[in-house]
């Protein structure tokens, strides 16, 4: 089982290291703050107390074993590149890095993150996009012009199988996923919308007026498929 280490455990943190936990995974926390380590601690596989802005704190942790770190030591960018640039020299096959500008992202890239996010921006591109157009439920920018959007199946290829929909062809846009909401009863007895998420879904998929498209292309194609 991969292992995960996540030092800093603000907002971005707790997100990361808390999702992990709940799919199962190994997770260790690294913050300072006394009340989030203990809080993290029961959530996580081990939350420890040490001081995250000083990377020379990590020295008698044996962190080489760990598959992934992710850096999210918030408003302090010396702290983050000497933090990665640590993890690197301890062996960890994978260190994620957080930046707030493209400044930092060239800074982090050089020293060598190997995966670098702007949680604060990647937010704000996703509200947006979800404002301009209330058929769009999620949109993730994968780089510039180019995104992961979930969105609800357009009216006019409802009651039709991917195949008829012929979406590739017509779009240059491709479905990875179909997010189907069918009606259940709750343990009320009450009737309310679940999802299941069909990854790869066969062409014989016919669909429905409560399925989201998961679709991935470039932005002014997606933008002409959902005004289909």
């Amino acid at each position: 089982m991969k292992q995960y280490v996540v030092i800093g455990a603000g907002r971005f943190g707790s997100a990361v290291a808390v999702t992990l936990a709940k799919k199962g995974k190994q997770v260790l926390v690294l913050d300072q703050d006394e009340q989030t380590v203990q809080r993290m601690s029961e959530i996580v596989t081990e939350a420890m107390q040490i001081d995250v802005t000083d990377p020379s704190s990590l020295e008698g942790l044996d962190l080489g074993e760990m598959d992934v770190a992710v850096v999210g030591i918030g408003g302090n960018l010396e702290a983050s590149i000497l933090t990665t640039l640590q993890l690197k020299e301890m062996g960890v096959k994978m260190v994620v890095a957080k930046a707030k500008t493209n400044a930092d992202k060239k800074i982090l890239s050089r020293i060598g993150a190997d995966r670098i996010v702007f949680p604060e921006r990647d937010m704000g591109i996703r509200v947006a996009n979800s404002l301009i157009s209330p058929t769009i439920f999620d949109y993730i920018q994968v780089s510039p012009g180019f995104g992961i959007v979930e969105t609800k199946v357009p009216e006019a290829i409802q009651g039709q199988t991917l195949a008829q929909a012929n979406i590739r062809s017509r779009f240059g846009v491709d479905i990875v996923a179909i997010n189907r909401r069918a009606p259940q009863l709750d343990k009320n007895g009450q009737s309310e919308l679940k999802s299941t998420l069909l990854v790869a879904p066969e062409a014989s998929e016919v669909l429905g007026e409560n399925d989201n498209l998961v679709i991935i292309g470039e932005e002014s194609k997606i933008e002409k498929f959902k005004s289909l």
